[in-house]
């Protein structure tokens, strides 16, 4: 449904680390630049951050999450992890397990430097019906 996704950031190198670090555990590769931008391609598709183009602060949205998919519960670990090592800090509950409506989810949530919130989400498969 998206073709990209693009927060906004007020140092672009410091939010580059950090992104660096965290898109990193699943297997993307460092930003590219393209003036006040990095991208971050992967194979489903491309992450942004950027300073504004009209010159104001950056600001994040409250209320706003923007989810990564996990392969596994340690994958969400290790994104968690690297995004708290290098700049982020943790938020809502710590990583873990929690039931929703169709069944439970694996989740880490962290703000990136700018307060931009993420979230590490791992679906496990469906037990095969008997």
């Amino acid at each position: 449904m998206f073709s990209h996704v693009m927060v906004g950031v007020n140092d672009l190198e410091v939010s580059k680390k950090f992104y660096d670090a965290l898109l990193g555990t699943i297997g993307v590769p460092p930003g590219v630049a393209n003036k006040n931008r990095y991208f971050y391609r992967g194979p489903t598709g491309t992450f942004c951050i950027s300073t504004p183009i009209n010159g104001e602060a950056a600001t994040f949205a409250n209320g706003g999450t923007i989810g990564f998919a996990m392969q596994s519960p340690e994958q969400a670990d290790a994104f968690h992890a690297a995004g708290v090592a290098h700049g982020g800090t943790t938020c809502e509950d710590p990583p873990g397990y929690r039931e929703g409506p169709s069944g439970p989810l694996y989740l880490a949530y962290l703000r990136d430097p700018d307060g931009n919130k993420i979230c590490a989400l791992h679906r496990p498969p469906k037990p095969a019906a008997a």
